[in-house]
């Protein structure tokens, strides 16, 4: 996949759309939407090797690159131990996921926010629960995921780095297909593989890895 330099802006895609680095972007948006096998790719899970890496700003930007091309697409944040999305967007996160999967009197579209950008919807990761894991097992998981292909396009979920804890294999399982960031220089090989290595057991999707941080000399983009 293609790269983004390391002073790009979190919602890069949103306030300088004509920048290299929303080439980059919507290059990576173009491999989403058409993947190799021709197979639909409605809930698409990013993750990282570790902490640090740049996956939320990521899931952000393919998000926002998605809807702008009039496709209802909802960006969940299901890193309910580190949540980061909310405060890209500026959002409350009184109430989010972990509140719906917890409470079962909390509804689907109670947790759904619309976003001053056109077609994009936003799940925040709501109240930090004890037991993320566990939470992300139950069927309320897949009710939502249910839920929300019926209503949008395109799922884009947020996980914690999959070598950190089990919630990235969870959500890859129920996923269409996993992109997987990783700081540029700064990746570990043997890491790099204990991630593909998750992934299978799980039968999940690789789709692609996005190399973040990427000095901008290192950076071609196609003009």
């Amino acid at each position: 996949m293609r790269q983004s330099p390391s002073n790009s802006q979190p919602l890069i895609m949103d306030i300088n759309p004509e920048s290299a680095v929303a080439e980059a972007y919507r290059a990576i948006r173009t491999r989403i939407a058409f993947p190799t096998d021709g197979k639909e790719l409605k809930v698409i899970m990013i993750t990282s090797t570790k902490k640090g890496e740049g996956k939320s700003s990521t899931a952000a930007n393919i998000a926002i690159s998605i809807a702008q091309t009039g496709k209802k697409v909802v960006l969940i944040d299901a890193d309910m131990r580190r949540p980061a999305l909310h405060q890209m967007f500026g959002a409350i996160n009184h109430t989010g996921l972990a509140n719906f999967l917890a409470n079962l009197s909390v509804e689907p579209g109670e947790i759904v926010r619309s976003m001053h950008i056109e077609n994009l919807y936003f799940v925040p990761s709501g109240l930090t629960p004890s037991n993320p894991a566990e939470l992300l097992t139950m069927t309320r998981m897949d009710e939502l995921l249910h839920y929300l292909k019926d209503v949008y396009d395109v799922i884009i979920i947020d996980t914690p780095p999959a070598l950190s804890v089990s919630d990235a294999q969870i959500v890859a399982a129920k996923s269409d297909g996993v992109v997987v960031v990783v700081e540029y220089g700064k990746v570990n090989r043997s890491n790099a593989k204990k991630v593909s290595f998750y992934l299978n057991q799980v039968n999940a999707k690789l789709l692609g890895v996005v190399l973040n941080k990427v000095k901008r000399k290192g950076l071609h983009v196609y003009q």
